[in-house]
């Protein structure tokens, strides 16, 4: 008699995250709101990590992703010394 194991495994289209959002709802929403912060660093020359953490609400999978897409979009996301997002410069 043969025993079988099976695997559980994550979908990440159904399992919840903070508020119970999906991982590709936090998806969607982090890249709605890279434009504004996008319009925030046009204006002030950056904005700083907390910033973004306080206006995704400390949700730290938002802001993860966010900060992902600035860096896809072209942005110098900065590091942990210099923790803010601005435009690369040449």
């Amino acid at each position: 008699m043969k025993t079988m194991y099976f695997m559980e495994s994550c979908d990440r289209r159904t399992r919840a995250y903070k508020n119970g959002k999906t991982f590709d709802q936090c998806k969607d929403i982090a890249e709605s709101m890279n434009p504004d912060f996008k319009k925030q660093i046009e204006y002030k020359g950056k904005v700083l990590w907390t910033e973004i953490l306080e206006q995704v609400n400390h949700d730290e999978l938002i802001y993860k992703l966010t900060l992902k897409y600035l860096r896809r979009d072209g942005y110098d996301i900065g590091n942990y010394k210099i923790p803010e997002v601005k435009k690369f410069t040449v």
